[in-house]
């Protein structure tokens, strides 16, 4: 299984939705949370140069946003 990280903030509603569907179908997840997490959202920023979250790293594959067919793509299922 991929490693996946969702950084996300607590008052994100598409954070909620994307956490909720990794639980639906069973998957791991470290969440970060880069409300309070400073090195987290330098991080999510490096790795995207978003401020915007969701973002989502899926074994290396950035999606950002809620995308469940990116999702799906990205754990290969």
């Amino acid at each position: 299984m991929k490693t996946v990280t969702v950084y996300s903030t607590p008052s994100c509603v598409y954070c909620k939705m994307a956490k909720a569907y990794f639980d639906q179908k069973g998957v791991q997840y470290i969440d970060k949370d880069v409300m309070v997490d400073e090195v987290a959202r330098e991080e999510m920023i490096k790795k995207t140069g978003q401020l915007g979250v969701p973002v989502l790293d899926i074994g290396g594959s950035i999606i950002i946003g809620f995308d469940k067919g990116a999702i799906n793509e990205a754990l290969g299922i």
